[in-house]
């Protein structure tokens, strides 16, 4: 491995992290970092999704206790049954239209759809942020199935790149009267389920591409957003529950803004 190889390796890697639980799209700046730094390919397809697992296992470390406490009182607990009933029905429409629509979501991958959808991803946070419903939720296992059912809805807008499965999922909930954080935390449970069966299925898909020659670039960009994923969804919780989403809003407009206008200058 290159030391060029190591750095992109490492940089997407972080790019993954930083940007798989913020509301901003990981998939649009995958997709666009990939681009800039030459990063592209059969190689560079599975590494962008055997990455995603390294952000998911952040979660699952620094949420062992309540993942855990929920496994194993399922068969004694109604919150842990509530909880797991929850996050499931959110789990069902993605996984639905995700079976369904893959390949047809796939040809939707390109910088100029990311870029319309960062902005127009962006104007909705801040009306959402300006005109929220009063909250009528603040725990995980106050949500009602049907409000899992909604959240879940609000997941499938993330299909198309550059919407950002965190943010339809999280500001989806807030206007369905969901609290900050408890939208936020619900978004990175529902994140297991979702990424592990896309993961899943997109690694199923490319079963031809996989290469143990790539298992070293794979494995430093798996790390990396592992690292990266920890600090972000640390202080992801506590900046929301003080500040909300608006700054998430403005640079989603003027980072797709500013990347429409360079892809149009290059092109």
């Amino acid at each position: 491995m290159t030391f060029f190889v190591l750095f992109q390796a490492i940089f997407l890697g972080v790019v993954e992290g930083v940007t798989e639980f913020l509301p901003i799209s990981s998939t649009g700046h995958l997709i666009i970092a990939g681009q800039l730094i030459g990063f592209e390919g059969s190689t560079a397809n599975v590494f962008e999704v055997v990455i995603q697992l390294g952000a998911i296992l952040a979660i699952c470390v620094l949420y062992a206790r309540k993942l855990l406490g929920v496994a194993f009182g399922l068969t004694s607990d109604p919150a842990a049954r509530h909880f797991a009933l929850a996050v499931i029905i959110a789990f069902i429409p993605s996984a639905v239209l995700g079976l369904l629509l893959h390949d047809f979501i796939k040809m939707l991958f390109s910088p100029m759809i990311v870029c319309v959808s960062l902005v127009l991803g962006g104007i909705a946070i801040l009306l959402i942020e300006k005109w929220k419903p009063e909250t009528r939720v603040v725990d995980v296992e106050n949500l009602t199935p049907l409000t899992s059912f909604q959240i879940g809805l609000f997941q499938c807008l993330a299909m198309v790149p550059g919407v950002s499965r965190s943010g339809a999922t999280i500001l989806g909930a807030v206007m369905l009267g969901v609290e900050r954080k408890t939208a936020a935390e619900f978004s990175f449970f529902l994140a297991i389920p979702t990424m592990l069966g896309a993961t899943a299925l997109d690694l199923w898909k490319a079963r031809d591409l996989l290469n143990l020659d790539d298992s070293a670039v794979i494995a430093v960009g798996f790390i990396a957003a592992f690292i990266s994923a920890i600090f972000v969804v640390r202080w992801l919780v506590e900046f929301v529950s003080h500040h909300g989403f608006a700054i998430f809003g403005w640079y989603r407009i003027i980072f797709g803004t500013l990347l429409a206008g360079f892809f149009m200058w290059t092109a």
